[in-house]
Formats: structure tokens, C-alpha cells, sequence
């Protein structure tokens, strides 16, 4: 049995031996079983590469690929996906808080039958204000979504060679990997862990990073944004018929108390106009994705590899 483990970095010079240490001290115990390592450099701009090619020179089960540029985790997920050539393909963060101790566990719920193994870490010890934004985003997307997202599983999982096919057949430019994990289906085996606290560098997940991909998360799976702004559009309107109906049988009843109209005016136009611009924005989100989908660019550009064919080509 051949198995692929496919690990992007970016700018990770000091984490990527003690990454590379920790998987081999792991992968070494597992003798039922061929490993192949393959580490994605996403346009690190340090000496992450430099690092990897030391780490390569030493050891055949390593394979590297190197970007042009910083083209995103994104890219370095179906770069690794594309060009593994295991039976089954293992996804992992290069931080460490991807235990490779977990390995033979997933390892052998694949054995069992499942087509997808995930990692679901708990949030103990997470700081307070992720653990909130997290679980709101879950809660939200989930309701908004044509899938489900579990709280807590990430890239960290295994896919069989059906599920991988599976993935790499949904060739959209914005992709949001853990709502197409979900969307494929097949069997699935959910195996938790605990929070694993980063012990070199920072995080590459910024705030605004996370709510970004929160966002195109949302916009990739639904089209529920667009509706709502109809309803509330409607609901607007029909504020505004009540409110002239109001003001006609308040002219005949009681026309004294009749107030100037420069407030409602104003308020009027403000409030409308800032919905009309909230709606332009949605629907301008919408017809942004279709413009980057319709000139069909690569995921990626691949710069440097010691690997000489994808992956697909190992299916027969």
C-alpha cells in the first residue's frame, strides 16, 4: 500500500525540519505501508525552499514542488492532490498543529472502508475571540449553505484514490476546500485531537484572512445572499406602502399632527440607498467570481519539481 502525504508551506524555515522530523519518526513506525512526502513551497520568501531541497537531497520518499509565486493554500492543496501518486492521499498543515501522531489511526479507518478520514481537533486552548468567530461562522454557514461544515475539522484528512478523483473533478477557480470535502460525500470517519498550540512562528491566518474565506465559503455554496436581498428588498417595500397609507389616512384624520418632511425624507434615502449598495455589493461578489471563472486560469505555475507526472496518471 502506497500512501501520500502532501504538506504546503509558506515561509516556514524554521518549522519545516522540526515538521519533517516529527512525520518521519511517525511514518517510520507504519511498515505496512510506502510512504511518498510531497511538500508544496508556496512562493516562500524566505529559505523554506532552500530547506527543502536539503531535506529532499536526504531522503528519496520526499518529493518537493515549488510555485512561481504565493498562489495560496487553495493552490497548494489541489497541486498536491493532483500530483500524488499514493492510493490514498493524506493533507496536512506544515505547523505542527497537524499531529503526525494521528497518522495510524487514519491509516487504519481507511482500511476499514471509509473514503474520507478528518482530523477534528477540539478548541481547548484556543484564544477566546477565534473559538467565538469560529463557532458563529459555523452556525451561520450552516444554515446558509446547501452543505454542512463540522466545527473543528480542517485540511487535516485523508482521502482515498475515489475521493480525490471526486475533488479534482470540480475544476472552479475559487475553491473553498472544506465545503467541497463535504460536498463530494462518501463514507467518512471523524477521529478528534486535541488543540495543538503553534511553538514556532505565527500564524499565517490572519483575522482578515479568516473572515475572507468565511465570506467566499458562504458565496461559493448558495446563491441565499442574492434571495435575501430580494425578500429584504420586498420587505422594504412593502415598509414604504404601509408608511404612505399611514401618512394618507393621518392627512384626512388628524392633519395637525403631520411633521415636516424633511426627516423622513432624509432617512428615507439614506436607508434605501445603503440597502441598494449592500445589494450592488452582493451581487457584485457573484458576478466577480464568474469573472475570474470564465478566463479559466491555472490554480498554480509550478516553478521547480522533482516529480515528473501528475498523479492522474497513476490511475491505471
Amino acid at each position: 500500500m502506497k500512501l501520500s502525504i502532501v504538506i504546503p508551506f509558506y515561509n516556514e524555515e524554521n518549522m519545516i525540519q522540526k515538521m519533517y522530523d516529527a512525520l518521519v519518526a511517525e511514518v517510520n513506525k507504519i511498515t505496512k505501508a510506502e510512504f511518498e512526502i510531497i511538500f508544496i513551497n508556496d512562493g516562500s520568501k524566505d529559505r523554506t525552499f532552500e530547506k527543502m531541497l536539503a531535506i529532499a537531497d536526504g531522503d528519496s520518499r520526499v518529493k518537493y514542488i515549488s510555485f512561481s509565486r504565493n498562489f495560496g493554500k487553495e493552490a497548494g492543496t489541489i497541486a498536491g492532490l493532483e500530483y500524488a501518486t499514493g492510493e490514498a492521499v493524506i493533507l496536512m498543515d506544515g505547523d505542527l498543529q497537524h499531529p503526525p501522531a494521528l497518522l495510524p489511526q487514519m491509516i487504519e479507518a481507511y482500511e476499514q472502508g471509509y473514503d474520507v478520514v478528518s482530523a477534528r481537533r477540539t478548541r481547548t486552548g484556543e484564544k477566546p475571540h477565534r473559538t467565538f468567530l469560529a463557532k458563529h461562522f459555523y452556525r451561520l454557514a450552516n444554515k446558509m449553505m446547501d452543505i454542512e461544515l463540522m466545527d473543528g475539522v480542517s485540511e487535516f484528512r485523508l482521502f482515498s484514490r475515489k475521493a480525490v478523483r471526486a475533488i479534482l473533478s470540480l475544476q472552479e477557480y475559487n475553491r473553498f476546500s472544506k465545503g467541497i470535502f463535504s460536498w463530494i460525500g462518501f463514507k467518512e470517519k471523524v477521529i478528534e485531537y486535541e488543540n495543538q498550540v503553534r511553538t514556532v512562528g505565527e500564524t499565517k491566518y490572519s483575522l482578515k484572512f479568516s473572515l475572507n474565506y468565511a465570506i467566499q465559503g458562504i458565496l461559493s455554496f448558495n446563491d441565499k445572499p442574492l434571495r435575501m436581498c430580494i425578500n429584504f428588498g420586498l420587505f422594504c417595500l412593502l415598509i414604504s406602502l404601509a408608511y404612505v397609507l399611514w401618512t394618507f389616512v393621518q392627512y384626512f384624520v388628524a392633519p395637525d399632527s403631520l411633521v415636516s418632511g424633511y426627516f423622513t425624507t432624509i432617512f428615507s434615502v439614506v436607508l434605501f440607498g445603503g440597502i441598494q449598495l449592500i445589494s450592488i455589493g452582493v451581487l457584485g461578489e457573484y458576478i466577480g467570481k464568474i469573472y475570474y471563472e470564465v478566463k479559466k486560469r491555472p490554480h498554480y505555475l509550478v516553478d521547480e519539481t522533482n516529480m515528473t507526472v501528475k498523479g492522474e496518471q497513476h490511475d491505471d
